[in-house]
C-alpha cells in the first residue's frame, strides 16, 4: 500500500461523511471531463467556468472555506487537513484548477483575519453563492515586497477615500466579487509616504469589486487558462465599511495571509508529480527498447525509485507540517518554520521528481495528449510564485539556533485528521519575534529508528554542528547572502525537513526499506549541498574542511533498493485517467 493518491481506488480515511463526498465527487468531475478534454481546454486557455458551476452547486469552496462560526453547520469549516487533501485532488488534475482556489484562498485570508464583521458575512453569502475571490498584494514594480506598495488610498471631507493604483499578477482578478488589496494611506493631496520599514500605521486592506466602473481590467499578464490580472482603481470609492484592517492589523494580516494560504504551493507540487509519475511509469512498464522493458535498466529503476521516494517525502512533510498548523496556539508557533520549507523545499523536490522522470520517458514527455506535458510546464512555476526561494530561506534562517538549541518541551502531536475548525490561523499573535519561537527537540525522531542511512545523516548533521561551533561564520559572511541562504541556508532546511519526515513516517506506517530509501537522497541532497558552500568565494580554508566531512556516501543495499523498486514496479498499472 502506498501513501499516494490514486483517484482510480480512493479509498482515503475521512473523519466525516461530507468530506468523503466531496473528494469523490471533485474526482467524479474531473474523469467524466477526461483528459482529452482537460488537455484541449489547456491548450486553448479556456476559462473554467465549468469547474466553477460544479463547485457552487456542490458548495465546494463555500463548506471547504468557511469558518465555522460563519456557515450554517459543521460541514462549513475552515480544516487545515481537509484542505490539502483538496489541494492535492485539484493538483492532480490540473495546476489551473488549483489556482483559481488557491487565489480565493489568499482573498479570503484578510477577511476572516479581520474585524469587519459585515464583510465576513458577506463573503459567507458569496461563497454559497460559488463566486471566487483575490489578494490584491502584488505590484509590476515591487512584487511582493509590501513595504514599497503603491496602492492609495487619499481621504476625502465626507470621511470616505478615493482608492488609486495598479495591482499585477492577481489571479482571478477578473471574476472576484471580493478582492482583498493592500495599500497605502495617502495624504489629502493622493501622496504616500516613502519606502519606510517602520511605519506600520500607513497600511490599510480594502474590498474592491471587479465589476464596479472604477476597476479597470487591464489584461491578462499569462498565456493560461488562469486570469492573472492586472488591473487599475481610478479614484474607487471606499467607505469604511469596505475596510477590512489598517495599520499593524493590516500588515499582520498580509504575512498571516502568506503563512496559512502559501503553504497550499507545496500541496499543489504533490499533486502535479503524482499524476506525472503514473503517467511515467505505466509508459515505461509497457515499453520495450533493445529486447527489454524500460523498467529493466537499472539506471531507469534509480530514476523511479528516487522519484518515489523524494514523493512520499514531500507528502509526508506536507501533511506533517498540517498538523503543526492545526495544534497551532499563541504558546506554539512551530508551525512558522515549517510552512516556509513546505513552500521552498517541496516544490524544489517537485522539480527534481518530474526531472528525473523525465529522463525515462523523453520525447514522450512533450506530447500534447499527456498530462506530463502540462507538469513539465506548471512544475517549474510553483517555486517561483508567491516569493523566491530565497525568501522562504531567509526566513528559515531566523529559527535556526533554536532548532538546535533552547528546546522547549511540548506534548506529543498526533495525526490532526480530526472534524474541527482551525480557529487560530484567522486570530494569530502578531507577526514578529520569529527568532523567539521555541522548536522541540529534533533527535527523538531520529534516535527512534536504527537505519544505516539515518545514522549517516545524523553524522552529516554533527559535522555542519561543529562547523558553526569551530569555524563560525563572520560577521562578514552573515551579511553575504549567498553564502547564507544558498550555501547555510540549504542544508539548514534539508534538516528541517528531514526531522519532520522521519517524526512522521510512524504515523503513516512507512515501512523500514522506503524510509531508509528516502535517507539516501537526502544523504546526497546533503553532500550536494555541502560542496556548494565549500566553493562559496568566501568560504574560509577551515570552513572548507568542514564543508568535506559533510560529504557522505549512502549506505549501498541492494536488497533494500529491490524491495523498494518492487512497491514502485507495482503501480505501473495503478492508474490511467479517462479519456
Amino acid at each position: 500500500m502506498t501513501i499516494l493518491l490514486n483517484p482510480g481506488n480512493h479509498d482515503r480515511y475521512y473523519p466525516d461523511e461530507r468530506s468523503t463526498e466531496i473528494m469523490l465527487k471533485t474526482i467524479e468531475f474531473f474523469e467524466k471531463k477526461g483528459k482529452a478534454k482537460l488537455k484541449e481546454d489547456y491548450h486553448k486557455s479556456v476559462w473554467y467556468s465549468d469547474f466553477l458551476e460544479f463547485q457552487k452547486k456542490n458548495k465546494i469552496f463555500a463548506q471547504l472555506l468557511t469558518p465555522t462560526s460563519y456557515g450554517e453547520d459543521d460541514n462549513y469549516r475552515w480544516d487545515t487537513w481537509r484542505i490539502c487533501e483538496f489541494n492535492e485532488i485539484l493538483a492532480f488534475y490540473g495546476l489551473n484548477y488549483w489556482y483559481i482556489w488557491q487565489v480565493s484562498i489568499l482573498g479570503l485570508g484578510p477577511i476572516w483575519m479581520s474585524k469587519n464583521e459585515e464583510a465576513k458575512k458577506k463573503a459567507a453569502r458569496l461563497l454559497r453563492d460559488g463566486a471566487i475571490f483575490a489578494f490584491g498584494l502584488s505590484e509590476q514594480a515591487h512584487g511582493a515586497d509590501i513595504y514599497g506598495t503603491e496602492m492609495a488610498l487619499t481621504p476625502q471631507e465626507d470621511g470616505t477615500y478615493r482608492a488609486n493604483g495598479q495591482k499585477y499578477y492577481i489571479g482571478n482578478g477578473n471574476e472576484a466579487e471580493m478582492v482583498s488589496n493592500f495599500g497605502k494611506f495617502a495624504d489629502k493631496d493622493g501622496n504616500i509616504s516613502p519606502y519606510d520599514m517602520k511605519n506600520k500605521d500607513q497600511y490599510v486592506f480594502f474590498i474592491a469589486n471587479y465589476k464596479h466602473k472604477n476597476y479597470e481590467l487591464i489584461k491578462n499578464v499569462c498565456d493560461s487558462q488562469n486570469y492573472v490580472a492586472n488591473f487599475a482603481l481610478h479614484n474607487y470609492p471606499i467607505t469604511e465599511e469596505d475596510i477590512l484592517s489598517k495599520g499593524e492589523d493590516a500588515w499582520n494580516a498580509s504575512l498571516n495571509t502568506v503563512n496559512v494560504g502559501k503553504y497550499n504551493l507545496g500541496w499543489a507540487s504533490i499533486g502535479i508529480c503524482t499524476h506525472a509519475f503514473y503517467e511515467a511509469i505505466h509508459h515505461a512498464a509497457h515499453r520495450r527498447l533493445y529486447n527489454m522493458y524500460v523498467t529493466d535498466f537499472q539506471h531507469v529503476k534509480q530514476n523511479f525509485v528516487d522519484a518515489y521516494t523524494r514523493l512520499v517525502a514531500m507528502k509526508l512533510f506536507g501533511l506533517r507540517t498540517a498538523d503543526y498548523m492545526r495544534i497551532a496556539s499563541d504558546k506554539d508557533r512551530r508551525y512558522l518554520l515549517y510552512a516556509p520549507v513546505m513552500k521552498m523545499k517541496t516544490t524544489t523536490q517537485g522539480e527534481e521528481v518530474i526531472n528525473l522522470l523525465w529522463d525515462v520517458i523523453a520525447a514522450k514527455g512533450f506530447e500534447k495528449d499527456m498530462y506530463f506535458e502540462n507538469a513539465a510546464r506548471d512544475i517549474r512555476s510553483l517555486p517561483k510564485l508567491e516569493g523566491t526561494v530565497h525568501v522562504n530561506i531567509a526566513l528559515i534562517l531566523k529559527f535556526m539556533l533554536n532548532f538546535f538549541m533552547n528546546h522547549k518541551k511540548y506534548e506529543d502531536v498526533p495525526r490532526q485528521d480530526q472534524v474541527k475548525n482551525d480557529d487560530y490561523l484567522f486570530n494569530q499573535a502578531p507577526t514578529r519575534g520569529l527568532a523567539r519561537v521555541r522548536l522541540h527537540d529534533w533527535k527523538h525522531a531520529f534516535e527512534k529508528h536504527n537505519l544505516p542511512n539515518v545514522k549517516i545523516f545524523l553524522e552529516q548533521i554533527k559535522m555542519f554542528n561543529l562547523l558553526g561551533i569551530k569555524a563560525t561564520p563572520s560577521a562578514e559572511q552573515q551579511k553575504d547572502m549567498d553564502f547564507m541562504l544558498s550555501g547555510i541556508g540549504e542544508i539548514f532546511s534539508l534538516i528541517v525537513y528531514a526531522h519532520l519526515i522521519i517524526e512522521n513516517a510512524p504515523i503513516y506506517n512507512i515501512d523500514d526499506n522506503t524510509l531508509d530509501q528516502i535517507f539516501d537522497f537526502l544523504i546526497r541532497d546533503f553532500s550536494k549541498y555541502a560542496l556548494n558552500l565549500y566553493h562559496k568565494s568566501s568560504t574560509t580554508s577551515e570552513q572548507m574542511e568542514w564543508c568535506l566531512k559533510m560529504i557522505k556516501k549512502p549506505n549501498v543495499d541492494e536488497d533494500r533498493f529491490n524491495r523498494v523498486w518492487k512497491i514502485v514496479h507495482s503501480l505501473k498499472d495503478a492508474y490511467q485517467m479517462n479519456d
